[in-house]
């Protein structure tokens, strides 16, 4: 009996002859090495059709293809060499590759006073391109910070020193009055109001990188924000927040500036583009900036 041929129907010819920029997969569930540690990831895998008479591509070549991220640490070279596989299984079909992959960093955090520590997760998306020969890979990192209103603490300011004129207007000053003013609820009347605010960084890695700096860039953006969120804490931590937060009065204009200029000092990107969202506590609407730098 003659063994029959399995039909291929991606490789026939189609009707109406129109290329496609992208087709392929998307979340495909993968699991991906970095940093030493495994983690679960989710995986949007393409390439373009240019020629346009194909009625499909291989789709489960770029599936197996992926393969390698379990065996291989997630490096640029890596994902260079799995786009250069999804071209090569699609010669004469498409001229490019896309890769994006999704999965969250888990990194410990110490506390800012005491000897406590505590886990926190950064969602990443990692987007890479091979086109005509050009490769290319963008970070997408979120992080999650405190912004107290310097309108606020200046209305606040004003409110305590309206209250400490009502209360001393009429007896003499002393340290030890004064002191216990200042400590009391009487004395401070008013407390600027803060909300939890996040940072989307989507940064351009120049050519040639070995590795994939996200935890280089979530350390320079905390640092210039100074108002990271904790995690574990003590009362020492708590307070010593609370002084990193008179300390760092924000808009989210400020905020956006000061990440614009701690990006700039980077010298493994190429680019960058910025959004920052505060989630006001005292209006129901959002207080947004964006910034973008590219050389």
């Amino acid at each position: 009996m003659t063994a029959l041929t399995l039909p291929d129907i991606a490789a026939q010819a189609t009707q109406s002859s129109l290329p496609l920029n992208w087709v392929g997969m998307c979340n495909i569930a993968l699991p991906v090495q970095f940093d030493g540690s495994r983690l679960r990831a989710s995986a949007d895998a393409g390439v373009d059709l240019d020629d346009g008479n194909s009625r499909g591509i291989h789709m489960s070549r770029l599936y197996l293809a992926l393969e390698v991220f379990e065996q291989q640490p997630l490096t640029p070279q890596l994902i260079h060499q799995v786009l250069g596989t999804f071209l090569e299984s699609h010669a004469g079909l498409s001229t490019g590759a896309y890769l994006q992959l999704r999965f969250e960093l888990m990194l410990k955090r110490p506390a800012l006073i005491s000897p406590l520590a505590g886990w926190k997760a950064y969602p990443v998306t990692l987007s890479a391109q091979l086109k005509d020969e050009v490769f290319h890979v963008e970070l997408n990192v979120q992080l999650d910070y405190s912004s107290t209103c310097p309108c606020s603490a200046a209305l606040a300011r004003q409110l305590i020193q309206q209250q400490f004129l009502a209360d001393f207007s009429d007896r003499g000053l002393n340290h030890e009055a004064v002191f216990n003013w200042l400590g009391s609820a009487e004395g401070v009347v008013a407390t600027p109001h803060s909300q939890r605010s996040s940072a989307q960084l989507q940064v351009r890695l120049k050519e040639g990188m070995n590795e994939l700096p996200i935890k280089a860039l979530i350390d320079q953006a905390e640092a210039a924000l100074g108002t990271a969120v904790q995690t574990a804490v003590k009362r020492t931590d708590e307070q010593a927040f609370a002084l990193a937060n008179g300390q760092n009065l924000m808009f989210c204009e400020d905020a956006a500036r000061r990440l614009h200029r701690a990006l700039q000092q980077l010298p493994w990107l190429t680019g960058f583009t910025l959004r920052v969202e505060h989630a006001e506590s005292l209006h129901a609407h959002d207080a947004v900036a964006h910034s973008q730098w590219y050389w």
